[in-house]
């Protein structure tokens, strides 16, 4: 694996965590990864407010509370959302919000650019639209890492 820090998706761990599903083993790889130290992950806050915002949705309140905590303790760094990115997730909607990319995931995509990002391990293919950013499909990358 490389050295190189990549931005998580929250699709990542949630599919882990979550009920069967195609991207599942691929997610819990990636985790087990993380957690070794084999790969290098960071994430926004907004990232842990879309864990808690899903798991309130479905009052699995001590779940939230356990993955949240459990994900700050792997993962390298933890971005703030800055002034800066705020403006730039503006620019982005304005030019992305029309095919389909949801503001949430422009947060990540400016916190990215704003801190020399370029790579989003994600199973959601609209990353793909978006300029400067290279996606990795966690499938993809299971398949890679796991071929001996």
């Amino acid at each position: 694996m490389s050295s190189e820090s990549v931005f998580l998706d929250v699709n990542v761990p949630m599919y882990a965590a979550g009920q069967p599903h195609a991207s599942k083993d691929a997610c819990a790889w990636i985790m087990t990864e993380i957690a070794q130290g084999r790969l290098a992950a960071v994430i926004d806050t907004e990232i842990i407010q879309e864990i808690m915002y899903r798991y309130e949705a479905l009052e699995r309140f001590q779940v939230a509370v356990t993955m949240s905590a459990s994900l700050l303790t792997l993962v390298s760094t933890i971005y703030p959302i800055s002034p800066a990115d705020t403006q730039l997730t503006i620019q982005l909607f304005h030019r992305y919000a029309s095919q389909g990319i949801k503001a949430r995931d422009l947060i990540h995509v400016a916190v990215m650019k704003n801190n020399g990002l370029t790579k989003v391990i994600s199973a959601d293919k609209h990353f793909d639209l978006i300029d400067g950013i290279t996606r990795i499909d966690p499938q993809t990358l299971f398949a890679r890492g796991t071929e001996k």
